[in-house]
């Protein structure tokens, strides 16, 4: 990466945290004022023996910028938190402080910041829906079915196409994978296959099923257009070109790129005759020129040898075509709000299998030097890609915060929710140790995902 590079990823990286964090501690530092608690402190950055770039003072709350960019703070009287400030404790409870108040306002308070970050991905989510429109992916070929799917054991083949769901006529592939439809407890798929017209019918527990799935599920039939082929690799010692379509490997043919990796990769180590349609190095730029490739396009063959990782070097070329309707302000609220429910259930789920080990922690941990890649990648593709991408941080960040986790918000409530079920605070030095030990676990924890950044680049 060239400086100019490395300084528009940082420069990104920056935006992205200071955005992200300062709505963050505003959910705190609006609902302490509401219910009248003395907010002390409103860093954004961490302040950590007194580094700070920027600071002032503003009535009662001195506001800063701390030079560790890595979270921030609101220090609100008479509560334990990062500052571990605790001289407090020596005097008695006043009106103001955050101790006396009843038990809803404190977990009100707590639970203000990862409110306001979801309220951030709402806004973000609904602004481009009203920007933009709603894409939708018009269903214009059949589709691809791997075959431990739940939809293969319905009855679908790949090369299927759907026409009908419950009856309606479906134009547009989010019809037909709305997950809203799962749950119903009658699920019809009207298909062609040829000239056949059929009807499968979903399992009454299809949601279950499709929980249980490991891999893939149907989608959009994806040709093995090549996009690219790699220097030195048997692809290009074969012949194969930018633009060509594999048709058949072996005796095999081809008709998705999911079937092309699993034919190659079944004759690693071993010579195998390929087969494919050239379009003398021009990718088809739609659909229409994609069929007549698969036509009119002359036919060759060549023997390859996968190498020991099953590959032959090429790279998917995708023909992608959307559709973009406008949509009026009631309607971009409700898709926006579809859409933050949406990815909120992912994150979740996402965060599921990295705890229980169904996917590699260390390849989808992402820290600081991770996300400033991520923002800085996203910033090139546009506003929109941007705003998704902080749209999407700001919901894990919600989520990460609300996890009871000591020192992190969802800590911070559980203790709160005990002293509201004993009827008492808890003594000091427990609160205190709970912080300290959530404080030393955080950067500990922070030291390995910055470690791990590093070297899984």
């Amino acid at each position: 990466m060239d400086i100019g590079g490395f300084l528009q990823t940082v420069f990104y990286f920056i935006v992205a945290i200071f955005i992200l964090v300062t709505v963050h501690e505003f959910g705190h530092f609006a609902a302490a004022k509401l219910f009248k608690m003395r907010v002390l402190k409103f860093y954004v950055g961490f302040d950590f023996w007194n580094l700070r770039l920027w600071r002032t003072q503003r009535g009662e709350t001195e506001y800063g910028v701390g030079a560790i960019p890595l979270g921030g703070y609101v220090q609100i009287a008479g509560m334990v938190d990062e500052s571990m400030d605790t001289e407090f404790a020596s005097k008695p409870p006043q009106p103001w402080e955050f101790r006396s108040k009843p038990v809803w306002q404190r977990l009100i308070v707590i639970s203000a910041g990862v409110l306001m970050n979801m309220v951030l991905a709402a806004v973000i989510f609904i602004v481009i829906a009203l920007a933009y429109g709603e894409s939708k992916t018009p269903i214009v070929t059949g589709v691809y079915v791997p075959e431990t799917s739940v939809f293969a054991q319905m009855g679908f083949k790949t090369g299927d196409k759907i026409i009908e769901v419950n009856g309606k006529p479906v134009k547009h592939w989010e019809e037909v994978l709305d997950p809203e439809l799962f749950a119903n407890p009658v699920l019809t798929y009207t298909i062609l296959r040829g000239d056949e017209r059929l009807k499968l019918d979903a399992p009454a527990n299809m949601l279950t099923r499709l929980g249980e799935e490991k891999g893939e599920t149907m989608r959009p039939l994806m040709p093995a257009l090549v996009g690219e082929v790699i220097v030195g690799m048997p692809a290009e010692k074969a012949g194969l070109r930018q633009g060509d379509l594999i048709t058949k490997v072996g005796d095999k043919e081809i008709r998705d790129w999911a079937e092309l990796i699993a034919a190659v990769g079944a004759n690693k180590g071993k010579e195998v005759r390929i087969e494919w349609r050239a379009a003398n190095g021009a990718i088809p730029k739609d659909l229409d020129a994609l069929e007549r490739l698969a036509k009119n396009g002359a036919t060759k063959t060549a023997i390859v040898a996968p190498n020991d990782d099953g590959k032959i070097g090429v790279q998917l070329s995708q023909i992608t075509t959307r559709e973009y309707v406008s949509l009026g302000f009631f309607e971009a609220i409700g898709a926006g709000l579809k859409q933050t429910a949406k990815m909120t259930a992912l994150t979740i789920k996402g965060f599921g299998k990295l705890i229980t080990g169904e996917e590699d922690l260390r390849k989808n941990l992402g820290g600081p030097v991770k996300i400033a890649r991520l923002a800085g990648q996203s910033a090139e593709q546009g506003a929109a890609s941007f705003l998704v991408f902080l749209a999407l941080l700001s919901i894990s960040l919600a989520f990460i915060n609300i996890l009871p986790i000591p020192a992190l918000d969802g800590g911070q409530f559980v203790l709160i929710s005990l002293e509201g079920i004993i009827g008492k605070e808890l003594p000091l030095k427990v609160k205190m140790a709970v912080q300290q030990a959530g404080m030393y676990a955080l950067l500990a924890l922070m030291a390995f995902i910055i470690y791990n950044d590093i070297a899984n680049p």
